[in-house]
């Protein structure tokens, strides 16, 4: 058993879930912290009683929040890692050894659970969007990253004290891994049980993907930016870039670099041909894949062409449930280019 290793959980009306979550924990680490995130159930009594120790938020303000509480009090308490699991029974506490094997080998990484290679077993159109976000979140971390949306994740904490944490809700958990990257972190995977129950998540699929993909649209114009006037610079990320963080945290920002995305990826293609003349390995992130940033250009266009076909399958498909016009979009447009 870790005694290193916590376990922290956010937890928002889970209170018919989250006793079997912690204890399932307490068979591998010493400490379970739950916060209770202005749940209007008996979420905080239960997390008790099953032996947790148990943050009480009075204010529901979503899982970034949450999150930041959890890791202030594990670094409070001493420990050196911490890993996440939600509330709602789709993690399960058997995988925790493989988060400590991998920690123990790795202990300065990011350890994420992997679901992909559990495809049927994922609702269709929610792979599709994380196949799309991994697209796009690869290339703001440096590397690629085979699950960005699993929040079963191990974080050294050391690192955490390194992040500044600016965004909300579920975003929080594509900047921790982006900003991670971009600082030259590995981010490692491990495989994990796929499970999608008949619980309901509090993820918002139109209101929290959007602020999701706002949140990364503009750390990649903020970073290509960067990289297009410097050689040799894929870490592109610091700790002290506090307007950085500010301007990226609106949602005024977050906006209008969306509402500019298509004519800025002309622009980085251009910064690309145009600025490589005469800046060594400019775009160094991207040069190193050696696949050119046409294809990054191609798939910024097609996104409003994906979001139609999608809205074009759901109404179709209502009767027929043929048309698979979008996973045929998404193999074409936003391949794997680290593997390629």
């Amino acid at each position: 058993m870790s005694s290193k290793v916590c376990v922290i959980i956010p937890a928002y009306n889970a209170s018919g879930t989250v006793a079997d979550v912690i204890k399932g924990a307490l068979k591998y680490v010493s400490k379970v912290i739950v916060a209770d995130d202005g749940s209007i159930d008996d979420t905080a009594t239960a997390a008790s009683e099953a032996g947790a120790e148990v943050i009480r938020l009075k204010k529901n303000r979503g899982k970034g929040n949450a999150l930041k509480a959890l890791f202030k009090r594990a670094i409070d308490d001493g420990y050196e890692a911490v890993i996440s699991l939600d509330a709602d029974g789709q993690h399960d506490p058997a995988d925790i050894p493989l988060f400590l094997e991998a920690n123990s080998k790795y202990p300065a990484d990011i350890i994420v659970g992997s679901r992909m290679h559990d495809k049927d077993k994922i609702p269709r159109a929610r792979y599709n969007s994380m196949h799309i976000a991994r697209f796009f979140i690869s290339f703001a971390s440096n590397q690629f990253l085979e699950d960005t949306q699993c929040g079963y994740r191990l974080y050294p904490l050391n690192l955490i004290k390194k992040i500044r944490l600016t965004t909300e809700r579920y975003t929080t958990e594509s900047e921790l891994l982006i900003k991670a990257g971009d600082t030259g972190v590995n981010i490692r995977f491990v495989r994990i049980r796929t499970i999608y129950g008949n619980n309901r998540s509090h993820f918002r699929p139109v209101a929290d993907m959007a602020g999701i993909t706002a949140y990364v649209i503009f750390y990649l114009q903020v970073k290509w930016l960067i990289e297009a006037v410097t050689p040799d610079n894929p870490n592109t990320y610091s700790s002290g870039g506090r307007l950085r963080d500010l301007i990226g945290s609106h949602f005024i920002s977050q906006v209008l670099t969306v509402l500019t995305a298509l004519p800025a990826s002309i622009l980085f293609l251009t910064e690309y041909i145009v600025l490589g003349l005469i800046i060594p390995n400019n775009f160094s992130s991207v040069r190193k894949l050696e696949k050119g940033f046409a294809k990054i250009t191609i798939a910024a266009q097609m996104l409003p062409v994906v979001l139609v076909v999608a809205i074009f399958e759901k109404l179709v498909n209502v009767n027929t449930r043929k048309i698979k016009l979008l996973d045929r979009m998404i193999q074409n447009y936003f391949p794997n280019l680290w593997e390629m």
